[in-house]
């Protein structure tokens, strides 16, 4: 299969151009003119390859060569146009790209597939200009709720929906997609355990769960001078215990549970005041609910147990809970055999990132490829991705969507 270097970094490179930075890497944000720009000529190119093409009411983006014997059964892949701010140039679109370049060396090399292949430009996942994710893929299965984005704006007060409406869109009134047969998604690992492995292909098997908190420790504001160590509520103190202690439980039980307490807002903040407040955020992560679960609540009991015991009050509000979501095992199967087949060099692992296809999942069988991000970095502009790792990549994926689409 003859899937050409140039033709990758090009695309790469074209679609990176809207929302394009100087110093490098793409800032493409939901419902702005870069991301406009971007879907409208995504569309155009799938029109220059024989797909017919539209939009959905929201601003999903699909194209599709039909299928001769079985036009109702959906072969499908893409992922989500949309980036972070100063994000790279792979995150997401490197999903739409492989499956346009896929899908257009199927057809030139073997003509109209069996079952439809369409491709799917989704209009959001990452949540970075409004407080919501999915909005995408949610649309596609009817599952997005308008009253969750009626009132939400963006950082530069504009709502949400009439940044929507000013792009020529409204919301979705069209029934769930009941024809998708079988979802492909291919993305960066934003890991780097495929580069330190030397591996060119991640075969998925599932998405981990989430458990997302919101922390506040309150205990006293005092002089810093004259206040004894004895007498001291520290709130400073008692978040340094509890991160210290929660860590070393997380690393004695290891892979794949990671825990992460990445924001942290003492108060007063300033040097001489003995701070009386914390809040901090905390993020665990498992494939295995039940693991995930047993992991948090007992983390929770400890923060309780050491804010009592410094006579401290501590509130706990756990905003996120999101199940881990296996991909399908025929799938998996498919994709690793196709690995065995063509000397694709790979491995087998879960995503420890969500991904559109978590929506998918449970409702159609899905599957995921990862191919390795340079030094695990992403959501910057040093995102990167050898060439020929991504030829490869989009490799694995052509043979999948062609047993998919043009077997029988």
């Amino acid at each position: 299969m003859n899937i050409l270097y140039d033709d990758v970094a090009n695309a790469v490179k074209w679609i990176s151009s809207f929302g394009g930075l100087e110093q490098g890497g793409t800032t493409r944000l939901l419902y702005t003119p870069e991301w406009l720009a971007a879907q409208n000529a995504l569309k155009d190119r799938m029109t220059q390859i024989g797909m017919e093409s539209d939009f959905d009411e929201i601003g999903n983006l699909y194209g599709r060569f039909k299928g001769s014997k079985y036009p109702d059964e959906v072969i499908m892949s893409g992922s989500h146009v949309d980036t972070v701010v100063n994000g790279g140039k792979l995150d997401g679109q490197l999903g739409i790209i492989a499956a346009l370049l896929a899908m257009q060396y199927l057809h030139q090399h073997y003509g109209q597939p069996l079952r439809t292949l369409e491709l799917i430009s989704m209009a959001e996942e990452e949540g970075s200009r409004f407080p919501y994710v999915f909005w995408g893929s949610k649309n596609v299965f009817a599952i997005a709720d308008h009253r969750d984005v009626n009132e939400i704006e963006d950082s530069d007060g504009i709502k949400f929906v009439d940044a929507m409406k000013a792009c020529g869109f409204n919301f979705k009134t069209q029934p769930a997609r009941t024809d998708i047969k079988a979802f492909l998604e291919i993305h960066i690992e934003q890991g780097g355990v495929l580069e330190k492995e030397q591996k060119s292909i991640g075969v998925v098997t599932s998405i981990v769960g989430q458990r997302r908190y919101n922390i506040r420790l309150i205990g006293e504001a005092n002089h810093a001078g004259t206040t004894p160590m004895g007498y001291r509520k520290d709130a400073v103190y008692a978040f340094s215990q509890i991160c210290y202690q929660s860590i070393n439980k997380a690393i004695k039980v290891g892979d794949p549970l990671v825990l992460t307490f990445g924001h942290v807002e003492p108060k007063p903040n300033v040097v001489n005041v003995v701070p009386g407040e914390v809040l901090f955020t905390m993020d665990c992560r498992h494939t295995n609910k039940a693991e995930l679960v047993a992991f948090t609540e007992e983390i929770e009991a400890d923060m309780i147990r050491i804010a009592h015991q410094l006579d401290l009050e501590i509130e706990i509000n756990r905003w996120m809970d999101e199940d881990p979501i296996p991909m399908d095992t025929k799938l998996i199967h498919l994709l690793e055999e196709i690995c065995d087949q063509e000397g694709l060099s790979y491995r087998v692992m879960h995503s420890g990132a969500g991904h559109d296809s978590q929506i998918f999942a449970p409702r159609v069988p899905t599957a995921m490829l990862f191919v390795p991000s340079i030094k695990g970095i992403s959501h910057n502009i040093a995102e990167d991705t050898k060439t020929e790792d991504l030829v490869e990549g989009i490799k694995a994926l052509t043979y999948a969507l062609y047993k998919l689409a043009y077997q029988e």
